[in-house]
């Protein structure tokens, strides 16, 4: 066996982590009893970290009241070494800054901050919404997120190097879709800087480049085969890792296919996991595309 490619220290959340759905019941209301139960299952099938009220949580269509419930619940669900993060991402700086906090208060282990949407601030205009969140929360460490397809505009590598200087400016959810930002980031900040792979299909290629782990949808669904992917190239055994990188990738591309978490939920269902459909303004899976998923579903299943 080879030896370790790369520097197994600890990392800030652990490597494996679920960018968990929100569940709602019939009336369209959280279910938070529901929530909690799939928070629990996540961590059994080797999630060591949970983020609520991210992107695939749908956090765009969520209260503030329901998500402080949410992270409540799941917190409560899990146990204590399992990291929390909360999503408290805003385009507003002040709302950023009220969330984070009320977060770190709310026992968080952590906060998601996504590039602010829509306003498309410059450089010197992120790099002072960021700093500003995490001096007003010197206590919770902080994952940057970084996904300009949904938001508008993209962090750039130099700010995130400046923002080093921000002591709980401690990881980077990378959802470019390009490796170069990963090494690009390298360049900036070193391994001071735990980057996550933002898309499960680029996981290893990420991790081939420098990236600690994956923030994932697909650990809805496969989490033990993804912590496979992470131990396996870990330890050196790289073409067993590519081996389940290969398998998992139609299921990549099915729980994409369209706007997540739209599929994922489809496929939640399918698994026996009633989360409800979206909110509005997105909307259930089709039935050819639901039909589909099933089929790749099923065939993991069997492997």
């Amino acid at each position: 066996m080879m030896d370790s490619l790369v520097d197994l220290s600890p990392t800030p959340f652990g490597r494996l982590l679920t960018a968990m759905v929100t569940p709602f019941n019939d009336d369209g209301q959280v279910d938070y009893e529901l929530a909690g139960r799939l928070a629990r299952y996540l961590v059994q099938e080797g999630s060591e970290g949970i983020v609520v009220c991210g992107t695939t949580g749908e956090s765009p269509t969520l209260s503030w009241k329901e998500q402080d419930k949410l992270l409540e619940t799941v917190r409560k669900s899990v146990d204590p070494g399992i990291y929390v993060l909360a999503g408290t991402g805003s385009n507003s700086t002040a709302e950023a800054i009220e969330a984070t906090c009320k977060a770190a208060s709310a026992g968080a282990d952590g906060a998601l901050i996504v590039v602010p949407y829509y306003n498309k601030p410059p450089q010197d205009g992120l790099e002072a919404h960021f700093r500003a969140i995490a001096l007003a929360a010197p206590d919770l460490p902080l994952m940057l997120y970084n996904i300009p397809g949904r938001t508008g505009c993209s962090l750039a590598p130099k700010t995130v190097g400046r923002l080093m200087e921000c002591s709980n400016v401690v990881s980077f959810k990378a959802a470019s879709g390009t490796t170069d930002e990963i090494t690009q980031l390298r360049m900036q900040c070193g391994s001071k800087l735990a980057i996550y792979s933002g898309d499960d299909g680029l996981l290893l290629p990420m991790m081939a480049v420098g990236a600690v782990g994956v923030v994932s949808v697909a650990s809805h669904l496969v989490g033990r085969r993804l912590k496979a992917i992470i131990d396996s190239y870990l330890s050196g055994e790289v073409t067993v890792a590519l081996g389940y990188h290969e398998q998992l990738q139609p299921l990549f591309k099915a729980l994409f296919a369209t706007t997540n978490p739209i599929p994922v939920k489809a496929a939640l269902e399918l698994n026996g996991w009633p989360v409800g459909p979206p909110r509005s303004p997105l909307l259930p899976l089709s039935k050819q595309m639901k039909e589909e998923l099933s089929s790749i579903l099923s065939k993991l299943l069997k492997d």
